[in-house]
């Protein structure tokens, strides 16, 4: 079964589109989508200097039904969009391809970990290029292989290993949490989730090898 990585060029038409390329240095995370026939409901957070004009961006747009902030803090904000434009979300559902959260949107692109059969991913292929949606596959790797190359994500690695040489793990520990995530210019609440994310993986491995 593949584990891939596909950078996808998010359509022009779509919301999420036209604000992440009017503010290009802002990163929306996104945590959590339900989709439906004709709607898509996501939650995410977005990192920038001052949220405030990303979000009247957001609130301006045609296929925004409705914007609700659920927390705000400093330069960090997490807010509910829904969307009457599913048609990003719709190859994967044709495909039956499970979306894996949270994945990051960047000025007009959108990066998405699979984990799915070899025919679904083929058809999920098939279904954006039926769609005229751009993408790239940026790696496929077997689940098959060596546990030890299939244990984190590239971004869950990077900020792992950042974390280590900044002295996070050290006793006494060199570098907070907050410093981690600067290093990386990342939100905290980003830089604990990913390496969370890294630890819980790491952990899981280690009680599954050396542990009966």
């Amino acid at each position: 079964m593949p584990h891939a990585k596909l950078t996808v060029s998010i359509p022009e038409s779509l919301w999420i589109h036209g604000v992440s390329t009017t503010h290009p240095d802002v990163t929306f995370r996104v945590s959590s989508v339900l989709p439906g026939s004709d709607a898509v409901v996501g939650v995410l957070e977005l990192a920038a200097s001052n949220p405030i004009p990303v979000l009247a961006d957001i609130d301006g747009r045609d296929d925004v039904r409705e914007l609700e902030l659920l927390w705000k803090h400093d330069e960090t904000a997490l807010l509910q969009v829904e969307t009457s434009n599913p048609s990003l979300i719709t190859p994967m559902q044709q495909a039956g391809v499970p979306m894996e959260t949270p994945f990051e949107v960047e000025d007009g692109t959108v990066s998405w970990e699979l984990t799915t059969s070899a025919d679904r991913l083929s058809a999920l292929g098939e279904s954006l290029d039926e769609s005229g949606i751009g993408y790239d596959i940026e790696y496929v790797h077997s689940t098959n292989s060596s546990r030890g190359t299939q244990l984190l994500t590239d971004r869950q690695l990077e900020v792992f290993l950042t974390a280590i040489d900044s002295g996070y793990y050290d006793v006494p520990r060199e570098a907070t949490l907050t410093d981690v995530a600067s290093t990386l210019g990342i939100s905290k609440s980003t830089c604990s989730d990913v390496l969370h994310r890294a630890e819980g993986a790491i952990a899981h491995w280690f009680a599954a090898e050396y542990v009966d």
